[in-house]
């Protein structure tokens, strides 16, 4: 008869068979992968797999959970390094950029959940959504001890250059996302707008010629 499996195992063959979906999904796609090929590179049998998880949508969603307590966790600890409030908007910036040059960066894994699973799958869309606004808040907060009211431009920018940098393979949006948020960060409330307009076209342009 075999050993009972303890706590303690319980634990680590769940993590191991987190760290083989994760890295799978994310290399491959979540639809490419099937649950033999996540057996396969776990080594755990599907019986037990299946025990964790009783849907692969299940697993997912944990992977998705998982994945977003490192990553915010990650970015907050470089973050929070940073004394001046301003500087820390801006290291934001700087963590992206240093996670854009990553080998094996495949962008957002977020926004790669929603392109594949968003319209059939109400949990992996929630668990998307939970994380931008966690994210968005994240970014808020530290605009906030800024003292400017520009939250809601510093994070459509580090949005989007998540998306162009995972799109182009290239850091370089990180750095063009930075010079803006120099500039906004030193804009007026009152020319915030126009601000953003004129550096969204300014930054398109340098983009477009790097």
């Amino acid at each position: 008869m075999p050993a009972p499996i303890t706590e303690e195992q319980h634990r680590l063959d769940r993590e191991a068979l987190l760290d083989a979906a994760e890295r799978l999904f994310y290399e491959r796609g979540i639809q490419a992968v099937g649950m033999d090929e996540v057996r396969a590179a776990s080594g755990l049998p599907l019986k037990r797999i299946y025990r964790f998880f009783a849907a692969k949508e299940d697993l997912v969603v944990a992977v998705l959970k998982r994945r977003d307590r490192r990553w915010r966790g990650d970015l907050a600890a470089h973050v929070e390094r940073v004394p001046d409030p301003r500087e820390r908007v801006l290291a934001v910036f700087d963590w992206l950029a240093e996670w854009f040059a990553q080998p094996g960066f495949r962008g957002c894994a977020w926004a790669n959940a929603y392109g594949e699973l968003g319209s059939s799958s109400e949990a992996v869309l929630a668990e998307v959504r939970s994380h931008k606004q966690a994210f968005h808040d994240q970014i808020a907060a530290w605009v906030r001890a800024a003292g400017v009211a520009v939250a809601e431009p510093v994070f459509l920018l580090a949005e989007g250059a998540i998306v162009t940098a995972g799109i182009s393979g290239d850091p370089a949006p990180a750095r063009h996302a930075r010079a803006a948020v120099v500039t906004l960060l030193a804009t007026p409330s009152s020319g915030t707008a126009d601000a953003l307009t004129e550096l969204t076209a300014s930054t398109s342009m340098d983009a477009s010629l790097n």
